[in-house]
């Protein structure tokens, strides 16, 4: 079992891990006021600026967090979330989210399809069923239902970026995209889990009345088989809120996060006494412990507890992520990382 300070066991061959760990980000985390938002990656800045805008006020952080991963949903050259993202092997966009407030509630769609907010979807089926997740044609009946307007989603970016991927049709993981391919439309996308092809925004905010909420959204990745759901709508998974201790998301390959309950474990080791910081070092390296070969391809985790105090940790140097508090509303730094 890993300890609070050793935090890679003999059995995983620590010291190499250790040593070929990126520096650059500071391992003590970092400390936010109160109200406060952060976010996955370089998007996650305009993200926290729409939240901002509802903290600033007073505002609960639940309405900040959606209000903020709807930014990225409807940005035509974020081919990672929402309604530019890239489609699935057979040319569908489908999309998942979550969100989670304060009081444990939740609500989460998957393979959604024709629908451009799934972050506003999920909410909905938080606060007017009694289910948690719904998902594919249910999804999609019960957003027209509740006045979500059908679309299309595949944008002749998104479509042209699938028949080049098309023309070779690879599908072997490797490492980083979020960044990698924002704004981009060559169809240079490469493999799922790779430089280009990545998913998820997760979101979490801490309002003036010290209350926590948390989203995540995505149009998972790319070139995937149609029907795949990733970590970003599973609870515990891509998102978890508890506020009597924390709140964390997770961004990268989420089958690697589904199998660690990854954001319900970073929650609970900060429960044990972890800072964010530590706490998503030491879900990175249960990540690698259990399965090594992982170190190819890219998971990062973000974190905050209710002192405002943040951390993040990845497999690989490239996450970054974005803060926001009212010394600052577009503050972004690189995560920490093993490799």
């Amino acid at each position: 079992m890993l300890n609070r300070r050793g935090l890679i066991g003999a059995s995983m061959a620590g010291s190499a891990l250790l040593g070929a760990r990126a520096a650059s980000a500071d391992e003590a985390g970092t400390r936010l006021s109160k109200p406060c938002v952060i976010s996955t990656w370089d998007f996650g800045v305009p993200a926290n600026q729409a939240a901002w805008a509802v903290l600033s006020k007073g505002g609960r952080a639940l309405d900040a967090v959606e209000a903020g991963a709807r930014i990225p949903e409807q940005d035509l050259k974020n081919h990672s979330v929402g309604r530019a993202g890239y489609p699935d092997r057979d040319g569908h966009v489908s999309l998942d989210a979550s969100i989670m407030d304060e009081h444990g509630n939740c609500g989460a769609v998957a393979a959604l399809e024709h629908i451009a907010h799934p972050i506003s979807v999920a909410r909905a089926v938080m606060e007017k069923t009694p289910h948690v997740l719904l998902v594919g044609a249910g999804a999609l009946q019960f957003a027209q239902e509740q006045g979500f307007p059908r679309e299309d989603l595949l944008t002749p970016e998104s479509r042209a970026a699938w028949e080049a991927w098309r023309k070779d049709a690879k599908y072997q993981p490797k490492a980083n995209s979020e960044v990698g391919d924002y704004g981009k439309t060559s169809g240079q996308l490469g493999t799922p889990g790779g430089k280009g092809n990545h998913d998820t925004i997760g979101m979490l905010a801490l309002d003036a009345q010290g209350d926590l909420s948390g989203a995540c959204t995505t149009s998972g990745m790319a070139w995937k088989l149609r029907g795949r759901v990733g970590d970003s709508p599973i609870v515990g998974a891509g998102l978890y809120v508890d506020n009597e201790v924390g709140a964390a998301t997770s961004t990268g390959v989420g089958e690697e996060v589904i199998r660690n309950v990854g954001s319900f474990l970073v929650v609970e080791l900060m429960r044990q006494g972890r800072s964010p910081q530590e706490a998503c070092k030491e879900a990175v390296a249960r990540i690698l412990k259990k399965k090594p070969a992982a170190r190819d391809i890219q998971v990062g985790f973000l974190a905050i507890n209710k002192q405002g105090e943040v951390g993040a940790w990845a497999i690989q140097k490239g996450f970054t992520y974005a803060l926001c508090d009212a010394a600052s509303q577009d503050r972004l730094l690189p995560g920490a990382s093993f490799y």
